[in-house]
């Protein structure tokens, strides 16, 4: 588990822009489990490189153009962006999406972005959900476990959430729509995980791992579909788990039960995906059948603190940081 120690505040005079450039000044800036694989010094097999000491975090940021010399973008316009961990920083604009005016910016980081997007491909091509189908949805309530359960309501399926206190469950039932959801802290996880599936679980969307996961293999009914999103119960961890090694287990259920599971990496689908998942995104948003909890925190020093409280388990929805005034 990083500790505040790990990170630290610098400060250095801000960047001017050269020819072809912007100056970016950060707005909100997004905290997502996949920073954690980041900090290794080997890197996940997603990324080119890990971040290394002595340089900013990555992250995905709102951010507004303060000054510009490069012809597409002008002084003020309002961004998509990848500066990290840091207030102000330099472009040349390639990774920059225009978002015009928002009224609140930050859901360019949630509902309206990569957490959002990640739910939609994985749910939609790989779980392909149907009605009356049973879907379960770990860290229901998170950014992307929130989204898929809504998704999967408005494609007619049942959905049972898992999440980390009674407050969040109650959350994904009266506010996001979940038939179920039960509270993993909670003793007896998988028997009131069946209780809840009677008839089987034929989506599972994983962002856990570890006992959740245990939980449900047994469940899964013939032909059940897994999108692998992320395992984030197991990112702090450099030893084997203890206990008995259920890996022979689980892939004889996988095999005999003919079950696909499929990872998911939502930088593989910008390119043919995106448009669809705004249209419908945008669709739903507006009439109110999709939403998404904001946790905001204030101030870039306070980041550390809130990427150790999410990787424990502690935000309630969408995580960002507001590092400037709009």
């Amino acid at each position: 588990m990083p500790t505040p120690q790990d990170f630290r505040l610098e400060e250095s005079d801000v960047p001017t822009p050269g020819e072809g450039q912007v100056l970016l000044r950060t707005l909100y800036l997004s905290l997502d489990p996949y920073m954690r694989p980041m900090m290794n010094e080997v890197p996940p097999a997603y990324a080119a490189a890990s971040v290394q000491v002595g340089q900013p975090m990555v992250g995905g940021t709102v951010n507004r153009v303060v000054s510009s010399r490069h012809p597409r973008f002008q002084v003020g316009d309002l961004v998509l962006g990848s500066s990290g961990w840091q207030d102000y920083s330099l472009s040349d604009g390639k990774e920059l999406v225009p978002l015009g005016e928002m009224k609140q910016p930050s859901l360019a980081l949630g509902v309206l972005g990569m957490p959002a997007f990640t739910a939609h491909v994985g749910l939609l091509d790989i779980g392909e959900p149907k009605p009356g189908e049973t879907v379960v949805v770990a860290a229901a309530t998170g950014a992307v476990g929130a989204v898929v359960g809504q998704i999967a309501k408005l494609k007619g399926a049942r959905v049972v959430g898992i999440a980390g206190g009674a407050d969040k469950c109650r959350y994904a039932v009266e506010e996001l729509g979940f038939d179920v959801c039960l509270d993993r802290r909670e003793p007896k996880l998988a028997e009131r995980l069946a209780a809840a599936c009677p008839r089987g679980i034929d989506v599972y969307f994983e962002n856990v791992g570890g006992e959740v996961f245990e939980a449900v293999v047994p469940l899964l009914n013939h032909r059940a579909r897994v999108p692998l999103c992320g395992t984030i119960s197991s990112y702090n961890g450099d030893t084997p788990p203890p206990g008995p090694n259920r890996l022979p287990q689980v892939l004889a259920v996988l095999q005999q039960k003919r079950i696909r599971m499929q990872g998911l990496i939502i930088l593989d689908h910008y390119g043919d995906r995106y448009d669809a998942f705004r249209r419908d995104m945008d669709a739903w948003v507006a009439d109110g059948r999709v939403k998404l909890r904001e946790d905001r925190v204030d101030g870039l020093e306070n980041a550390p603190a809130a990427l150790i409280r999410m990787l424990e388990g502690g935000n309630f929805g969408k995580l960002v940081v507001r590092v400037a005034d709009v």
